[in-house]
Parts: structure tokens; sequence; C-alpha cells
């Protein structure tokens, strides 16, 4: 017999637990452990994560050799439930679903009340004494089984249903009549036999073969493997298949159905959070076919029901240790739990629970720097809709997913990635989403949908994908196939802009102004536990005292690179540069430098003021000079359009001026200017530009130690490759500042040092660092010159088809490149520190805010790493996630 056959493949819940994830899913292992822990758990059994692949490789003959195992597992059901398969009193069924190690919500397939044919329908009628609750278990049935296991069309049933709802003059579909139910079934059988090519398959037996193989393949459905690799999931884990003892909330009134989390999932307050209904099936509350209760009215209606249901969330939170998604079902007031796993939540609320349940001696602080993701951290400066701003209010619903997002309307995915590919931003509209929107949501800047509650399908994915999302706004009318969205008497098509505040459930007519949000205590605190962890300090990236400013504010410890050419390039100052860059001598050159100098020692100094007390890199001018002249097109149209009433002389001297700046771009003309003329070669050349910008930085800092600042001002060489160039201003910086020490008594503690972007510089480490304090990765342009790619062609020519042919797992311009780039950094790091075991090592390319990147220059043991303000927060969690040796 083959090894694989030799593996135990089905297991009871009794025979698992927690641990056995991966083996049995998350659904499957945790309705396991429930049952352990003595929870009332409807009686099943679980087909292994191992029988999924080796079923995938090898189809049938899989499931022939674990048959056996399958029909003593529902021997056995029917032993603990005191029910019959195919058989009465009282038949036995049981749902079918899936339970991937991963959580996977809405992507896999579940099909309800297997068991039932012609023979079984007649029994379950006369033991529940009701025999439209058996007619609509059925019409149930066939159509999840059609869907599922034969692939069909949900439409045709949906206009069956319809049109008896329409025949009876009702609006749902539990107010069907019994005699319409039967019609209902008999109409979908019909369908099934015309659609299929054969009836309904009437053997139980063969039922649950055809079900157990449909959901192995749903593993490999096109929204499986779209929401696993946009949520990075490996396609390797597999589903378990859990077979489960039906329990029915659609036996009456004293029955129910829903969906409850231990804490709100949008704000994290520790209260009940969810939503039921009366006399129904689970499937219709997170298929949003009805607009569901909120949880807390369940205790008016079933208040024993609701009191057990406390004491169960409690008892998964403290055994869990975290947030739980329960699903439940009450059969004659008995309570079922049908399933538990982390809920999924939104940013703000990921921070509260992790922070609150910290503070309830729960978990730990590290803990809670683990449960916090760095994607949680960009959440978290979600825009909103700010109170004061006045808004034109289109529908109200419900709040499913924090946060504002607006664009143009559309109503189909499909049309959704065309024009979000063409640059526009979307809001997809639909009366509700299933599984197959999965890529329309995943580019869409918000979601609303006319039907469906909280913990409907769109909410639960909208808030794992941190889009805003509204849901159940009952008041909109929306017809997919007109393109028209009508309340009242506004009508809206696509095409026009609306804006979602899924924070209060409003949709608002128009371009609503939106506003950053705040960082909440919670959040404040936790990154504070996480500086405390991580060895990693973050810096950032800021060029005015404006940025430096929200750096500080963010908890930033440095600024890890202030670009000076940034400071240019305002309207009063971009002329005086272009003046210095064509002055046709020294003399000229120094005038204009002089103006500038005095422009750039105010900034300096604003920041230094703003960084007080902590480290401030600043890049001497870095890009070719060509960057700061106008085009040559553009000259050219200046001079025909000289004013002809213009005096002679000035008209021909305004002319000479602008055919001398054409001649000086044609000078600096270069056939690859990002290797060309610019970083420090520009200072060998024209040493009194890169003197100008030391003495500013220099003077700032002299003037604001005299004023109680502390500084630490470090200013840093850009583009070397040979020893001589760091040497030559080395000696520059220390001239000038000896220059400075003895005319006004001050003294400044500054350093000098490289930003590393060349790949020669690598190579001689050891002589480089001899003139320097410390070293800054520019891992933009050591990226180009290591690949010998230059970004922007790249990313628009042919890094996507790499990415598509697995040719590069990652853009190396977004993820830092460990085989090659990484390579060149760790030999840098190891020669410098050999030569000078003190010098400070940092990234400050864009790769600084990248988690995973952080997580390498962690394991390099860089001493800081330096990203843009708003990445901050996310850099310093992925700092601390790096020291605990935890990435996500």
């Amino acid at each position: 017999m083959r090894d694989e056959v030799k593996r135990k493949f089905v297991y009871d819940f009794e025979e698992g637990d927690a641990a056995m994830t991966n083996l049995l899913g998350g659904k499957g292992a945790n309705l396991a452990q429930m049952v352990r822990n003595g929870l009332r758990v409807p009686p099943g059994f679980i087909i292994t994560t191992q029988a999924c692949l080796s079923y995938l490789q090898e189809g049938e003959k899989l499931l022939e050799d674990i048959w056996p195992s399958i029909r003593e597992a529902l021997s056995r059901l029917e032993v603990k439930t005191g029910k019959k398969w195919g058989k009465g009193p009282f038949p036995l069924l049981v749902s079918v679903r899936s339970g991937a190690p991963v959580s996977m919500p809405g992507m896999m397939d579940t099909i309800l009340n297997l068991g039932l044919n012609s023979e079984t329908l007649p029994l379950l009628s006369h033991a529940s004494q009701n025999e439209r609750f058996a007619f609509d278990s059925y019409r149930r049935f066939i159509q999840m089984y059609a869907e599922v296991v034969k692939g069909l069309d949900s439409a045709s049933f949906e206009e069956i249903l319809a049109e008896v709802r329409a025949r009876e003059k009702i609006q749902f579909d539990y107010e069907i009549s019994t005699d319409g139910m039967r019609s209902v079934v008999s109409a979908f059988l019909a369908i099934y036999e015309t659609k299929v090519g054969e009836p309904f398959p009437q053997d139980p037996w063969e039922q649950l073969r055809q079900a157990i193989a449909a959901v192995f393949r749903s593993w490999n459905s096109s929204r499986a493997i779209t929401y696993r690799e946009l949520n990075s999931i490996p396609h390797t884990l597999g589903t378990a298949v859990n077979v489960v003892s039906m329990v029915f909330g659609n036996l009456g009134e004293q029955c129910g159905t829903g969906v409850c989390f231990t804490r709100n999932p949008s704000n994290g307050c520790p209260d009940l959070y969810g939503e039921f209904l009366i006399n129904a099936q689970g499937e219709d509350v997170v298929a949003g076919v009805r607009t569901p209760l909120p949880i807390s009215e369940l205790r008016y209606v079933m208040p024993d029901m609701h009191e057990e249901l406390l004491g169960v969330a409690h008892s998964l939170e403290n055994y869990y240790k975290d947030m739980q998604d329960v699903e439940f079902t009450i059969e004659n007031r008995k309570l079922y739990i049908l399933q538990t796993r982390e809920g999924k939540r939104s940013a703000a609320a990921a921070v509260k629970i992790a922070h609150d349940m910290v503070k309830g001696r729960i978990i730990n602080r590290q803990e809670a720097l683990k449960r916090v993701t760095p994607r949680d951290a960009e959440l978290l400066l979600h825009k909103q809709v700010p109170s004061d701003v006045h808004v034109s209010l289109l529908a109200e619903g419900l709040p499913a997913s924090p946060g504002a997002g607006k664009g143009i309307i559309t109503f189909t995915p499909d049309e959704a990635v065309r024009l979000t590919a063409e640059g526009q931003k979307v809001v997809l509209v639909r009366p509700e989403t299933s599984p197959d929107d999965i890529h329309g949501l995943a580019v869409a800047e918000a979601v609303v949908t006319s039907r469906g509650g909280m913990t409907s399908h769109a909410a639960v994915v909208a808030r794992g994908m941190g889009k805003p999302c509204v849901t159940g706004c009952e008041s909109l009318s929306i017809n997919i196939e007109q393109g028209i969205l009508q309340k009242g008497d506004i009508v809206l098509s696509a095409g026009d802009f609306i804006t979602v505040d899924g924070s209060y459930g409003r949709v608002l007519l128009g371009d609503v102004p939106l506003v950053d949000a705040q960082i909440t205590a919670e959040f404040s605190e936790m990154l504070q536990w996480a500086d405390n962890v991580a060895s990693l300090q973050v810096w950032a990236n800021a060029d005015t005292p404006l940025d430096a400013k929200r750096a500080r504010e963010f908890g930033a410890k440095g600024i890890g690179l202030c670009r000076t050419e940034h400071m240019f390039m305002s309207q009063e100052r971009l002329p005086i540069m272009e003046r210095m860059i064509v002055a046709e001598s020294r003399e000229k050159r120094l005038s204009d430098l002089e103006l500038l100098k005095a422009m750039q020692k105010e900034d300096f100094r604003a920041i230094f003021t703003e960084m007080d007390g902590y480290p401030v890199i600043i890049r001497l001018l870095d890009p070719p000079l060509h960057e700061f002249l106008p085009k040559e097109g553009d000259i050219k149209k200046r001079i025909l359009e000289l004013p002809t009433d213009m005096e002679e002389k000035e008209r021909l001297s305004r002319e000479e001026e602008l055919i001398d700046m054409l001649k000086k771009i044609e000078s600096l003309k270069e056939v690859n200017p990002m290797m060309g003329f610019r970083g420090c070669r520009v200072g060998i050349i024209y040493p009194e530009i890169y003197e100008m910008q030391i003495r500013a930085i220099l003077e700032a800092a002299i003037e604001a130690q005299k004023n109680g600042v502390t500084v630490i001002p470090e200013i840093m060489i850009p583009l070397v490759g040979i020893s001589g160039e760091m040497e030559f201003f080395r000696h520059t910086v220390d001239r000038i500042a000896q220059e400075y020490y003895k005319s006004t008594g001050a003294s400044i503690d500054y350093k000098v040092g490289s930003m590393i972007e060349v790949p020669r510089a690598i190579l001689i480490t050891e002589k480089i660092v001899l003139y320097a304090d410390f070293f800054s990765f520019g891992t933009n342009d050591l990226t180009q010159a290591v690949f010998a790619y230059s970004r922007d062609d790249a990313e628009s020519k042919f890094l996507g088809a790499y990415l598509e042919k697995e040719l590069l797992t990652e853009n190396p311009f977004h993820i830092l490149d460990r085989e090659g780039v990484g390579e060149m950094m760790h030999f840098c790091v190891d020669k410098a520190r050999k030569t000078r075991q003190n010098i400070s090592l940092g990234i400050c390319g864009e790769h600084g805010g990248n988690p995973e990147s952080i997580a390498f220059c962690h394991a390099l043991g860089l001493d800081y790493v330096s990203c843009s303000p708003f990445r901050i927060p996310v850099a310093r969690l992925a700092a601390a996630q790096a020291a605990l040796g935890f990435t996500n």
C-alpha cells in the first residue's frame, strides 16, 4: 500500500486540537478544540489538507483509497447524533465545508443539508413537524450542490425565487409559503436536470463523494488563487473538508443563526458585536440576502441564548487569547457553535485589542507587537471625512469598514480593474458582493452595497483589505444592467463621483475633501513599546522644517536624509539657481550662491530647531544641474513669445539671456545623466557650490546652538566612488569648520560621511571609511547600479513581465534585493566596521520604509533606517518585529 494511504486522512473532532491547524485546517482544528473544551459543537469529522493535496495530484484514486475511512466516520456520526444516513425516522444531514490552514473568508465552497433526496425529504418533514422547513432545506441543498459541484450559475435559481415572491406578493424568501416552496423545489430539480443533462443525484453517498471532491477542487478556483496572491498565502497548503452534522436555525421562531465577534472588529471595543436572523440558516447572514438584526437585540428575543453566547465568547477569547469570529446556530433554544477563528479586524481595532489585552494581562507586550502588522500601521493613517465640512448625504447604511474613500461609480469588478488601469479612482457599487468580485474589491477605493450586514462578504473582505465600506444601504436602488444608482429623485450613473464614509456608514454625493487620521493614544504607547524592543532606530527623510516637525511627531529619532536640491525648487529660489548655473564666471556664480546660502541657512536652522537633540544628515547637491533648468523647448518658446512692443535694447538683452541658457542646456546634455555629471562630481568641478552649502549648514548650526538648540549636523557627500573624492570633501568640511571656530569661538560636533550608492565605493570601503564618520546606503541608486536597470524604464517596460514569469520574485525597487544588492551591503558593512568599529551605518533609500527590507537591515546590523515621515510608524513597528524575530 502507498505511503500516502498509510497516513491518517480522516479525523473525528474528538481526535484533533488547535495545534493541528496545518493538517486539519483552521476551521477543523478549532472545532476539534472546542469539543475538547466542552462547548456544544455539532458532531463531525475532518478530511485533512494532505488528502486535498493528494487529490489534486491523483484525482478519484485518492477518494477510492480513503472512502472506507469516510464510511466508518459517518457511521460514528450516526451513533453520536441518533440519526440515520439516508433513512428515518430522523435522517442525518451534513454540511460539507472547506477549511484552509489560513483563514480565507468567502473564498472556498460550502454545501448545506447534504443527504436530502426524494426519500429523506418526507422523513425530515415528518420528524420536524414542519413541511415548509423541509422543502426550504432541500431547495437550498439543490442550489448549493448545483453551483459548487456542477458549476451552474445562480441566476436561474434566483429567477425562480423572484417569480414565486412576485406571485405571492412578498419581499423575502423566508416568507414563501409551503406550496410556494414545494414549487421552488420542483423548478430547481428541473433546472438542474436541464442544465446538467441528468437528474439530481438521489444517492446520499454519491452526493457526499461529489461534494468532497468539489471542495478539494475549490482550492484552485480562480477567486481562491486571487485571494491567496493578494494576501501572500502559499498555494501549497491545501484545504481540509469538514463534514458536520446539520443543526437547523430555520425550524421556526425558536431557532436562528448568526455571526458575532467577541470584540468590535471596527474599533476594538470589548463588546459582543455581530448579527443574527430568526428562522434562518447561516448562509442567509453572510450572503446578504436579508438584512440581519444586531446581536444586541438577541438579549430581548432570546435572553437565555444571549447570556449563553456571552459566556461562550468569553471562554473562547480567554482560550485563544485573541478576538474571535464565531458562527452559531440556535435550534429550538439550544446553542451550537459552528466555528471560531481569529476575527478579521480594522487597523484601529487591531491596535486597541492588542493594547487592551496587554492591560488586561491576557498577552504580553511582545505578543501585542506581533499582533499589529505594519500594514495596520499604514491603515491607521487612513483618510477620514472631516466633521466640519458640509456634505450632501446620498444614503446611509452600516459602517462596515472604517476610513473614507472616493472615486467614480463603477458597477462591475471587471470595469473597476479596467478603469483603475487607466488611472481612475473608482468606488465599486453592488447590490451585494460575492467571492467572484475579489479582483474589483482589490482595486477599488471603497465599496458600497445595498444589501448585507456587518459580517457580509463585502464587509469582511473590505476590512481585511483596509477599504472603506458601507453595506445594507437598502434605500439605494442599484441596476447593474442599466448602470444606474437611484435614491428617490436622485439618479447617478457609472462615472459619477461619490465619497464613501465607512467609519459612519454614509454615502456622500460628489468629491468631499478628506483629512488624515490621527494616531491614537493606544498606538502611540505601542510604538513606545516597539522602540524599547527594536535595535534599529527609525529616522526620517525630510527636506523642509514642516517635514522635520511631522517626522518628530511620528517618533523619528533623527533625519537620515535632507535633500538640499529640493530647497532650490521654490518659485522665488529657482530663478536664482538658474542664473547661478548659467553664470559665465566664478564671480557671478558666487554672487548668486551667496543669495542661495542665506535661504538654505534659514531652512537648516529651522530644521535643526525642530530636531533639537537629534542628528540631521544633510546631503549636498546630488542631481544633475540640467534638472534645475527649463526644458529646451520652453526656452525656444519664450524667445518666440518675447513681446514685440518691448524696447529694442531690453528685448535683445532678454533674448541674449535666453540664448545663453539654451547654450548651457546644450552643454549640460548627457547620454546617461544619472551616471554622469552629478553628485560630488559637481562639487569637484564647482567647489564653490558645495562650499556654499557647507557654510550654510555650519552657520545655521552655530546660530541654532546659540539659541539653546542641541545641534547634531552630519554632512553627506553623494555619489562617492573614489576614495580621493571623500578625502577632498572631508578636508573641505574640516577646513571651513576651523575657520568658523576661529571667527566665532563656537564649536560644533559634526560628522562627515558618504552615501553608498556606487558599487565601486563598496569594493574600496576600507579606503573611503578612513575619511567617513558614517555611511548611508542609497538603495534606490544602488539597486539601479547593481542591476543596471533604469528604474523608470524598467518599471514601465519589462519588470512586470519579469515578475509574471517569476524571473524576479519581487520588484527590487519595492523590496530590497537580498541576493545581489543585499550582498553588496553585507560586504560593505563588514569591511567598514573592521576598519572603523564605531562608524554609523544606515539606509535612506525608499526601502527604509518597507517591512521586509527593514528586517534585512536589522539582520545586517545597521544602526538606523530612514524613510518618509508617513512611513515612520510602519518602520518603528517593523523594526520591533524584526528584533522579536517576527515578520508578517
